[in-house]
């Protein structure tokens, strides 16, 4: 069986797409609870972002995911979550939990490792979480949790610059995580993510003068940041 302590890739410098979107509404009610389980980032809200962490739940409901974040004391969070194959959305949408802006409580702060981001601590501060709601034993991911949980990774590749590592909660803190765990298809999750197709761009946006074409004109004086 693979190891998911071992799971990680990094991205290219080819290959990254120009644009991908996902279906992903706020889990409903979920803003009232960001102040309890979420920080201001330490870095830059795109420029900083160089890693997406892959985690499991280790429970076999969104519900109970969603607890989580609810918790007066040792709360966590994370800023996708991907329904499992007996829930409705299942098939349809992943849920946004947390502004991707925001730092979700999804690593501890003490925990780092020498093949991401130099080994620098406070992984939540750099990085984007993924939570795939999955039992972790005796519960096969779906395909479509793969697919899924590959799409968002793509959106953010294409959003965010600089972002190079994806990496198991497992390879950060193997003390302690063991997600997304062994039955989590990471070669498949990896082909999917580096070689999944482009969308086909909406003819009016085709239809816009690229950024780099566009003269530069002199500035009037105003806006400076």
């Amino acid at each position: 069986m693979a190891n998911p302590a071992l799971f990680q890739f990094n991205l290219p410098k080819s290959g990254r797409p120009s644009e991908i979107t996902i279906a992903q509404p706020w889990y409903p009610g979920i803003q009232k609870y960001w102040p309890t389980c979420t920080t201001k980032r330490l870095v830059d809200p795109i420029f900083g972002i160089v890693a997406v962490v892959i985690h499991a739940t280790a429970g076999a409901s969104s519900e109970g995911a969603i607890s989580v974040m609810k918790k007066p004391a040792d709360a966590a969070s994370f800023h996708w979550r991907v329904p499992d194959e007996d829930e409705a959305q299942h098939g349809h949408l992943v849920w946004a939990c947390v502004p991707e802006a925001l730092a979700a409580w999804h690593v501890r702060n003490a925990v780092a490792h020498a093949d991401v981001n130099k080994g620098a601590k406070k992984v939540n501060h750099w990085s984007l979480g993924i939570e795939v709601v999955n039992a972790q034993k005796d519960d096969p991911f779906s395909s479509w949790q793969l697919e899924a949980a590959a799409r968002i990774v793509r959106y953010c590749w294409a959003k965010y610059p600089r972002l190079v590592h994806v990496i198991s909660h497992a390879k950060l803190d193997p003390g302690r995580r063991s997600d997304p765990g062994e039955n989590f298809d990471w070669l498949r999750f990896r082909d999917l993510v580096l070689h999944g197709a482009d969308e086909a761009m909406p003819a009016l946006v085709a239809a816009a003068t690229p950024a780099a074409k566009i003269k530069t004109r002199a500035a009037a004086g105003c806006c400076d940041g």
